[in-house]
């Protein structure tokens, strides 16, 4: 499916309320690490939201002490983005430090919260991680349509298999700009 079909298709659905979550270690650094390729932001959001209302965007990203993100956290912003950071927690493994701050919760519970309270229809989970299903599955439940958006190579097949639609970024990549 070509990107430009896809976003033709939701036009009809332009009423829809829709809150786009990116889980921003995964979409960044999987298609950094394992395609080699970066992700043009702004277009990633325009297929979250496929020409129907945005409540709300948000981008979680780690803090990392060695790495300045100010400029990409400005450009993220400027596009639209809310942002949320979370400073990783130290673990002691034998003779190395381990780092952990993954968003999983934070998505979740922002996400249970903006539907509950009746501001979105559609909830877009931007990430390929398979601790979601519960999430999609509540949702679900709940009567809110899961989309997820992400790199089907580094996807878990659960979450795909768990949404109401699922988005491969590789199908439409040239629409969000992936460059080496």
């Amino acid at each position: 499916m070509k990107a430009e079909d896809l976003i033709e298709r939701d036009s009809v659905f332009s009423h829809l309320r829709v809150a786009v979550f990116v889980d921003m270690q995964n979409i960044y650094y999987g298609s950094k690490n394992a395609l080699k390729k970066k992700v043009d932001f702004r277009k990633l959001l325009e297929v979250g939201v496929r020409g129907r209302k945005l409540v709300r965007a948000i981008a979680y990203l780690v803090d990392l002490d060695r790495v300045n993100q100010d400029s990409f956290i400005y450009v993220l912003k400027s596009i639209g983005y809310e942002i949320k950071l979370k400073e990783p927690k130290k673990f002691y493994n034998w003779d190395r430090v381990e780092y952990k701050a993954d968003w999983d919760m934070g998505i979740a519970i922002d996400a249970i919260a903006i539907t509950e309270n009746g501001k979105a229809d559609v909830v877009v989970i931007m990430s390929g991680d398979g601790d979601f299903v519960d999430l999609i599955n509540y949702l679900k439940a709940k009567g809110i349509k899961v989309e997820v958006v992400s790199f089907k190579s580094i996807t878990a097949k659960e979450i795909i298999q768990a949404a109401n639609e699922y988005v491969d970024l590789e199908e439409i990549g040239e629409f969000i700009s992936l460059k080496e």
